[in-house]
C-alpha cells in the first residue's frame, strides 16, 4: 500500500511534509508527497496529513544546504513555489537524489526528477523576473503604495527584495489576488509576509485618483511609434497573462 504525505501549499508545511516522509522509513518507493488541496482520493492508499514544525522545516532546510549546497536549496525554494501538482513529490526525489550525490546532483539533469526541478525552478524565476518588470504601483490613502498581481507561481517572496531595495523608504505593498497573501513593506523596515481576509482585499482593491496612473498611460501612448508598432512583438515581450493590473492597457 502507498502512502501519501499531504500538506499545505507553504513552503514551511512543505519542508516539514518531507521530513516526516523520511523518517516513516517506509521505503522511498511505496510513498508519495502531494500538496493540498489533494483533489481526488486514490483507491488502496493511505493519507497522513503533516502540519507544520519549525524544528522539521529548520532541519530539513539545514541537511539540504549541507549535504547538498545552497544552490540546491536555492532551486528547491522556487520549485516550491510553483503551481504545478507534482512539485512536492518531485522535490522529495530530488532531495534523495541530492543526498546521495552530493552538491554535483544540479548538473545531472539526465536524470527525470533533476530535470523536473531544474523546469520548475526555471519557469518560477522566469515569471517573478516578469512580475519585477511589470509591477505598477498606484498611491493610496496615508501614501501607501499598492500594486496587485496575479500570478500562477507564488512568486511574491522572490520580488520582494527587488522592491525593498528600490523603495527602501516607502510604505508599500505588493497582494496577491490569487492567494489573499500580501509582501507589506513600513518604510525604512523589513518586510513581511501575510495573509489578508476578504475584506481587507476589498479595501484595497478599491479604485484610485492617483494622478500618476494617467502619466503611465501617457508616457506609454507618446514613447511609442506608430509605423512601427507590432502587436506580436509585443506580445512575446509582455504576455497578455500580465497586463490587467498595468494601467498604460487600461
Amino acid at each position: 500500500m502507498t502512502t501519501i504525505f499531504t500538506c499545505k501549499d507553504q513552503f514551511d508545511d512543505m519542508m516539514t511534509c518531507i521530513y516526516d516522509a523520511w523518517a516513516s522509513r517506509l521505503g522511498h518507493s511505496n510513498i508519495r508527497l502531494k500538496a493540498e488541496p489533494v483533489g481526488n482520493l486514490e483507491l488502496f492508499c493511505e493519507y497522513r496529513h503533516v502540519d507544520s514544525d519549525p524544528e522539521k522545516t529548520a532541519s530539513v532546510i539545514r541537511s539540504i544546504q549541507k549535504k547538498i549546497s545552497p544552490y540546491a536549496y536555492s532551486m528547491i525554494y522556487k520549485a516550491a513555489m510553483s503551481d504545478q501538482e507534482d512539485k512536492l513529490d518531485a522535490i522529495y526525489r530530488f532531495v534523495v537524489a541530492g543526498f546521495h550525490y552530493g552538491a554535483s546532483v544540479t548538473d545531472y539533469l539526465q536524470e527525470p526528477v533533476v530535470m523536473r526541478i531544474f523546469e520548475l525552478s526555471r519557469k518560477v524565476a522566469n515569471e517573478a523576473h516578469y512580475h519585477r518588470e511589470f509591477i505598477r504601483f498606484a498611491n493610496m490613502e496615508h501614501r501607501i503604495l499598492v500594486s496587485h498581481i496575479e500570478p500562477k507561481a507564488n512568486v511574491l517572496t522572490l520580488v520582494a527584495p527587488h522592491f525593498a531595495d528600490r523603495l527602501p523608504s516607502e510604505n508599500w505593498m505588493i497582494i496577491d489576488d490569487t492567494r489573499n497573501l500580501a509582501i507589506v513593506h513600513p518604510a525604512d523596515c523589513d518586510y513581511y509576509l501575510t495573509d489578508l481576509s476578504q475584506k481587507e482585499m476589498d479595501r484595497l482593491s478599491q479604485k484610485t485618483n492617483d494622478p500618476f496612473v494617467e502619466l503611465w498611460k501617457g508616457f506609454f501612448e507618446n514613447i511609442g511609434i506608430k509605423e512601427r508598432r507590432n502587436p506580436k512583438c509585443q506580445r512575446n515581450m509582455l504576455p497578455l497573462w500580465y497586463r490587467k493590473h498595468m494601467p498604460e492597457f487600461h
